[in-house]
């Protein structure tokens, strides 16, 4: 655990719990620290607020391969060379600002745990198709009827 205490480490892992078959290991999170940008006054200017949390999906165990392909499609703006990069700067504080981080890896993994349903193909009924070609006739003629020749 590079940047993080042992009190934001159980703080993390608190608030890090996706499901038993979705645990992502607190050692495979980075957590860097710097400056926020915006109002705060001097408290901006002087301490490290912001949270970059780095995460390698590829190098993740507990995720299947077809979740982490599913991620992968879904969420490829957080991408940067396999790896997962997810910013907060919205408190004032670091530990809330981790927190955030945590809860939007939390969200992005959750929305794509379960595969999407696969759509099932339906053909119009023959009274919506003999409908269709009816209006369609009856548009055709009605425009013929405003020709005029010249």
């Amino acid at each position: 655990m590079d940047f993080i205490s042992h009190f934001s480490s159980l703080f993390i892992s608190r608030c890090f719990n996706i499901m038993k078959d979705y645990k992502v290991p607190i050692g495979e999170l980075k957590f860097s620290f710097s400056k926020s940008s915006g109002a705060g006054g001097q408290n901006v200017n002087k301490v490290n607020t912001k949270v970059t949390l780095k995460w390698d999906n590829g190098k993740n165990k507990s995720l299947s391969k077809a979740v982490k392909e599913r991620f992968k499609n879904k969420y490829q703006g957080y991408l940067f060379d396999g790896t997962v990069i997810i910013k907060s700067q919205k408190f004032r504080d670091q530990s809330r600002n981790i927190a955030d981080c945590v809860n939007k890896l939390n969200f992005m993994i959750e929305a794509i745990k379960t595969a999407p349903k696969k759509r099932i193909s339906t053909n119009p009924t023959k009274a919506a198709v003999e409908k269709r070609l009816r209006d369609k006739r009856k548009l055709s003629e009605k425009k013929g009827r405003r020709k005029t020749n010249f």
